[in-house]
């Protein structure tokens, strides 16, 4: 089973070009890799839009994917609205109030897909995960937002981390198996291991931040997506760049 990972969209409306960025096509490009990749599954794990939810921009975005003709799943980011982009896909069902969690069987592997749009993981949804954690010890996947760790990013650990990753970390801890999870936000390439738990931050597709500058810094406009493939016993990821549009 060959999942492909992509993070932080930022679409805007359309002929907006944010940083002079022609995020649509990049988004666009991507996808066409994605099939060329013929892989089984697609994740799109958060920041669809570009600032704030747009109803029109989760609509062209769900076209988009359609089109694509790969299964894929969905999670909000923080400049997501989680109600309006579940009712723009038609996933109201996996609402719980004003959140979008759950898990499902991806082949083989277990997948567990957490919402951090609000910055932070509710009370609900952190017993929900204990619940899904109980008594397993196999190998289980997760996606998410934000990296539940500081990642060694000034300007992201300073002023944009997840509030409570101390809760969530604790959750993992209880875990008697591994998790292997996959998220976005800090538009850096980057891994930490904490414990049971190994952390791959995914690059965006709109641009990466410089990782040694305390301040924001764009470090280049390449864009990209994650291979995760989970085809044998083993976990294999690797990380595949292409040149970003600019308008």
């Amino acid at each position: 089973m060959k999942i492909i990972q992509i993070t932080d969209l930022h679409i805007d409306k359309e002929n907006e070009f944010p940083f002079e960025i022609d995020v649509r096509k990049n988004f666009k490009r991507i996808l066409r890799a994605a099939r060329q990749a013929k892989v089984d599954h697609l994740v799109v794990s958060g920041d669809l839009c570009y600032d704030i939810g747009v109803s029109e921009i989760y609509i062209w975005i769900k076209e988009q994917l359609d089109l694509c003709r790969i299964p894929y799943d969905i999670i909000g980011g923080n400049h997501d609205d989680t109600v309006m982009m579940a009712e723009a896909f038609g996933l109201q069902h996996l609402l719980t109030e004003d959140e979008m969690f759950f898990a499902k069987k991806i082949g083989k592997a277990t997948c567990i897909f957490l919402d951090s749009a609000k910055g932070f993981h509710s009370d609900t949804q952190l017993k929900w995960l204990k619940r899904q954690l109980t008594n397993g010890n196999e190998s289980i996947i997760i996606f998410t937002h934000h990296p539940p760790v500081k990642a060694g990013v000034p300007f992201m650990d300073k002023k944009h981390a997840l509030k409570n990753i101390p809760d969530i970390q604790k959750v993992f801890s209880e875990y008697r198996g591994f998790l292997n999870i996959y998220c976005g936000h800090y538009h850096v390439e980057k891994s930490i291991q904490v414990n049971n738990i190994l952390v791959q931050i995914t690059p965006s597709c709109i641009y990466q931040l410089d990782q040694n500058f305390d301040d924001f810094k764009v470090d280049h406009h390449s864009i990209a997506y994650r291979l995760i493939d989970t085809s044998s016993n083993s976990i294999k990821t690797t990380v595949k760049y292409f040149r970003g549009s600019k308008k």
